[in-house]
Formats: C-alpha cells, structure tokens, sequence
C-alpha cells in the first residue's frame, strides 16, 4: 500500500502546474509572434514603398495585409488566454537597398516558419492549432514569393542595358549588387556605364584605352590604382576606397589591384563607349576572351 508522504506533491497540483506552465509558454509564445507580425507590417510597407515596380509594390502589399491578418488573430487568441492587451514594442528592421530588404524578409520569414511549425505541434487547443497553422503555412509562402522577387530584381538590375533610351537607376545598389566582372546597364552615342565587380586579390588588369577617357567609382571594398604612359612605367599610384572617384586619360595605361578582404564594387563611365551594348562579362577570363576575338576596339588588355 502506498502511504503519500505530507511533503510528496499531490497528482492534481503537479497536472495544475503543468497546465500552468503550458499556458504561460503559449502566452509569450503569442507575445512574440504579435510582436513579430507587426514588426512586418511595419517593414513590407516599408519595402513596398522603395520596390522599383509597381508589380513588386502589389506583391509586397499583399504580404503586408496577410501580415496584419495574421496580427489580429494572435492578438485575439491572446486577449481570449490572458483577458487583457498585449505589451509590447515594434521592431523596425533596417534594409540599406530594394534587395537587402527581400533578403532580410525571406530570412526573417524562414524563422517565423520554424517558429510557428513547432509552436503547432505544441498547441494542445484546436482553435489555437488553426490560428497556428495558417500563421506558419503564409511565412512558408512568404518566403517563396520573397525569393521569387529577389531572382527578378536581380536578373532586373544585372542582365539588361536600358540604353540608349531615357533612364534612372540606384547606381550605388545596383553597383554593390552586381557581381559579374562587367555588365554594361547604360550605352548610348556618346557614353557608357558599365558595373564590375573585382574579388579579393585580383585585379581589373593593365588596359590601355588610346580614344577615350574613362571614369571609375568604388562604391565598396579598398585597392590600388596604378597608371602611367607607358605599361613598365606606372608612376601614379593611389590608395583606393569606398566613395573614391578615379580619372583616367585617354591613352593612359591603368590598372585597378584589390588589396582588401571583400570584393570592389565599382561602377565605369566610358567617355565614348568601350564595349558592345548589353555586354556581360561573367569573370575576367569571359572579358579577355572577348577582346581577343575583337581587335577593332581601339582598347589593349595585357594579361597578368
């Protein structure tokens, strides 16, 4: 026979207890989750308003009223739980450009996604259960349709010369986002701007343009700019860095090193155009194979 001792937890207060700290977990559980949705309110309006279309501004608004759906159901469920108004602070997450901000919401979506996936196995209410399902089947939609945008704003921003027609671009998102060697965006009669993207260690290459003059700008990372008349004699040299602007004659020997730990993401203005409109030069081999098969460009790139 078993004797309950007077210091032995009666089986009805360890079940309270448990049922206690149950509720407690789904209370702050939906806490987070309120907070968390209208921290993305707050951001998907933001984003809308800098989307460069208006078919990513619907897309995005959309995902904003799903947001705010799914604000209102947890605090409900929450107020229906603790019989009083949630507490709390919006979060606003910072984006530097158009595609850091799809990148934060697809992430920022993936964990709300696990977030609530294990919250639903939890949930001992079937009310709660479908409040908690459908919050966690929209951030795994989300997140498709974020990647989706990202892959268009990328192909948008990268693969297209929007010359010589009338046009404005981000010229420093664009820049920073581009990571092919060169890709022309703007070509006209009279000018031309290419990106180019130059990794750690390596460097444009020593280029000679006999015709035109040429003008660079490091929108990130560090180098060192070399030029001179002649290629053995490069006696102008500079430190380079985020912001700098270079200048280069025409019929000057130059070349760009990278001596730093990220990528250099500058953008060129060709004073008349170098390169066939719409060119893209996916690496710096790509760009020496072309010249070689070119020899009508009036421009000399000697191999490192």
């Amino acid at each position: 026979m078993h004797h309950v001792s007077m210091n032995e937890p009666h089986p009805s207060s360890f079940n309270q207890h448990t049922e206690w700290e149950a509720g407690k977990q789904l209370e702050e559980l939906l806490l987070d989750g309120i907070k968390g949705k209208a921290s993305s309110v707050d951001f998907y309006h933001r984003l809308a308003g800098a989307a460069p279309s208006q078919k990513h501004q619907l897309k995005l608004l959309r995902m904003m009223e799903d947001e705010q759906r799914h604000w209102w159901q947890l605090t409900n469920l929450y107020m229906t739980l603790t019989g009083g108004q949630p507490v709390y602070q919006v979060d606003s997450v910072p984006f530097h450009s158009y595609r850091d901000g799809l990148k934060k919401g697809y992430e920022t979506e993936l964990a709300g996604y696990e977030q609530f996936r294990i919250a639903c196995l939890q949930a001992q209410h079937q009310s709660v259960y479908e409040v908690l399902v459908n919050t966690c089947m929209d951030e795994w939609e989300h997140a498709k349709r974020l990647s989706t945008l990202e892959a268009d704003e990328e192909s948008r921003v990268t693969s297209q010369d929007y010359g010589p027609a009338p046009y404005v671009v981000n010229i420093d998102e664009a820049t920073v986002e581009n990571n092919t060697y060169r890709t022309a965006i703007w070509t006209g009669k009279h000018l031309q701007v290419t990106l180019m993207s130059i990794p750690p260690g390596e460097d444009i290459g020593l280029e000679i343009h006999p015709y035109l003059d040429q003008f660079l700008r490091l929108e990130q990372g560090q180098g060192t700019v070399q030029m001179g008349h002649q290629q053995d004699q490069l006696t102008f040299q500079r430190e380079v860095s985020q912001d700098d602007a270079i200048m280069i004659p025409a019929g000057t020997w130059h070349n760009v090193i990278n001596t730093g730990n990220t990528p250099i993401k500058l953008y060129s203005i060709y004073a008349p155009p170098q390169h066939p409109a719409g060119t893209v030069h996916k690496t710096k081999a790509d760009a020496e194979a072309a010249e070689k098969g070119n020899t009508n460009t009036g421009y000399y790139f000697m191999n490192s």
